[in-house]
């Protein structure tokens, strides 16, 4: 069942987990609780601007009314049935300031009643983490006309959770988790002048995570453009926060953060959103807009590629196309098995897309999105490039990661009058079935189309193989064959359409899912296939407008 080293991770899986089920009850134990009690303090020195909250918030006004809840019913589970989620208080963003005040006061002391000492899903870090973060940030208008005593154990209670998060940073390994932990941290440090600590250690821990966890560039070492979205804004929270309250601002946070809104720049789409490639879903930039103009982003050099993904634009086209390695394994929880995958956009809309990563709809999404067959790519013999862990155990310790990996190479750039963009290579396929998928696209510019060519090279004779190349269109866009047979209409409205067309082959028109919503939706697939055994095979395709 195991290789040696699946069984390394699987021991080590049972000692995480042993270790894990002891702490479990360690924290529920009195000796702990009284562990977290320390110096109560007096008053709260500096009010982070509660509008900050809105950088992090999932809510929107439409998703959550605090009013269609009795405050007395607010923690009971019978009666309201997204208990678990209010834990976090995000929704703290969307009260109303002028009427809610008293309201808000009643639900946080009675949570402090019910959940003061460690409970386990209640005190889960993520969880535990945005909590303080959204009590921080609203702290005007908890306390505001309190009694002496709401506020003394409403102050305690963000100690003993602060106290709980540093006696534990030490082993939480998961990046995001990470961060919202040192944003918390660094917030009681900046409202507390007693536990200015808390800001000590977290600023150095911060600039650990930084130096561990982005490249040179700044962008995440995960490759994963939603990884740079979520780090950025919580970067953003803390830089805020700390300019607000005048602190000294570490040079290291205002560097990476000018390096995150120059990759997030990069990555932005026609559509305002990020390309789908390795653990990326649907995630709108508006809110990075104000910060793109006022962060005066040093000029340098024009950059064609970034964490591994080309981009390439003329007027009215953009292309994105991913000639990266995959992350190491440490870094591979949210990756996604699609070397030499591509995005197309044409005037503002996206026609080819990856499937996109399923992580906010089921387990079941998130793993069909972890195959090359939902990325616009080459798949042999329906198998993936990339394998993953399928040892549930190991999975739930470490989280999903790669087992194998491979590399790309020969990386050409063409950028001149008439045609923008590059080829590559990746040996994915070489181990198993003795190929080398080489892919080239371009922008003709002096046609107004996208060029492609696809090379299956066969390093030796002999074994047979299945190729299909897919092509996910955006979903809305519908696609029919034409009687040629080698081509495919895509309708993008009533009266514009496109022509995708390969030469000297049969084309199939399949049915697919797009999954980087909240829910499953169907979409369109532009499929190539046939059977190949010993020799070399390239395809020769093109986008353009139907004239």
């Amino acid at each position: 069942m195991f290789g040696l080293k699946g069984a390394y991770f699987y021991l080590v899986a049972i000692q995480i987990t042993f270790l894990k089920f002891l702490k479990k009850i360690y924290f529920k134990s009195n000796h702990y609780n009284k562990s977290l009690k320390s110096k109560i303090p007096v008053q709260v020195h500096f009010n982070p601007n509660p509008y900050l909250l809105s950088i992090i918030t999932p809510y929107t006004k439409k998703s959550f009314k605090i009013s269609e809840i009795s405050s007395n019913d607010f923690w009971i589970e019978n009666k309201n049935k997204n208990i678990l989620k209010h834990h976090n208080f995000l929704w703290l963003s969307l009260i109303d300031r002028k009427i809610d005040g008293k309201n808000i006061q009643k639900i946080i002391y009675l949570w402090m009643l019910k959940y003061s000492d460690f409970k386990w899903k209640i005190w889960e870090t993520s969880t535990l983490s945005k909590r303080l973060i959204s009590w921080i940030h609203n702290i005007d208008i908890i306390i505001n006309n309190g009694t002496f005593e709401f506020k003394k154990r409403f102050f305690e209670n963000i100690i003993l959770q602060c106290n709980h998060l540093k006696k534990n940073i030490g082993f939480e390994k998961d990046p995001s988790k990470k961060l919202e932990v040192l944003t918390a941290l660094i917030l009681s440090g900046i409202i507390f002048k007693d536990y200015i600590d808390n800001y000590n250690i977290a600023i150095k821990e911060l600039e650990k995570f930084v130096k561990s966890y982005f490249d040179k560039d700044g962008f995440p070492l995960t490759r994963s453009s939603n990884d740079l979205v979520f780090f950025t804004k919580y970067l953003l929270l803390c830089y805020e926060n700390i300019k607000d309250a005048q602190q000294y601002m570490p040079e290291f946070l205002d560097d990476i953060l000018k390096k995150n809104l120059h990759c997030i720049k990069f990555f932005k789409t026609p559509n305002n959103e990020i390309p789908l490639f390795n653990g990326a879903s649907e995630n709108n930039l508006n809110l990075f807009e104000k910060y793109l103009d006022r962060f005066k982003l040093i000029k340098k050099e024009k950059r064609n590629t970034i964490g591994g993904i080309f981009y390439a634009k003329s007027k009215n086209q953009v292309f994105y196309f991913d000639i990266g390695n995959p992350p190491s394994k440490s870094f591979s929880k949210n990756y996604q098995s699609g070397p030499l995958s591509f995005e197309y956009f044409l005037d503002g809309t996206k026609i080819i897309t990856n499937c996109g990563f399923g992580d906010n709809i089921s387990t079941k999404a998130e793993l069909i999105s972890r195959l090359t067959a939902s990325q616009s790519t080459l798949t042999i013999n329906d198998t993936s490039v990339t394998k993953f862990e399928r040892s549930r155990f190991i999975n739930r310790v470490f989280g999903n990661s790669i087992k194998n990996t491979f590399k790309t190479a020969e990386h050409k750039f063409n950028n001149d009058k008439k045609i923008i963009g590059c080829s590559s290579s990746h040996n994915g396929y070489e181990k198993n079935f003795n190929c080398i998928h080489n892919r080239e696209i371009y922008l003709d510019l002096e046609n107004n189309k996208l060029k492609g060519a696809d090379h299956i090279i066969k390093k030796s004779d002999g074994v047979p193989i299945r190729y299909v190349f897919r092509f996910h269109l955006s979903p809305g866009l519908t696609a029919v064959k034409t009687m040629s047979g080698n081509s495919a209409l895509i309708q993008i409205s009533k009266y514009k359409s496109l022509i995708f067309t390969i030469k000297n082959e049969d084309l199939e028109i399949e049915k697919s899912i797009y999954l980087a919503g909240k829910k499953i939706l169907d979409n369109t697939c532009i499929t190539v296939s046939g059977n190949l055994v010993n020799k070399n095979k390239s395809f020769d395709w093109e986008v353009k407008k139907k004239i």
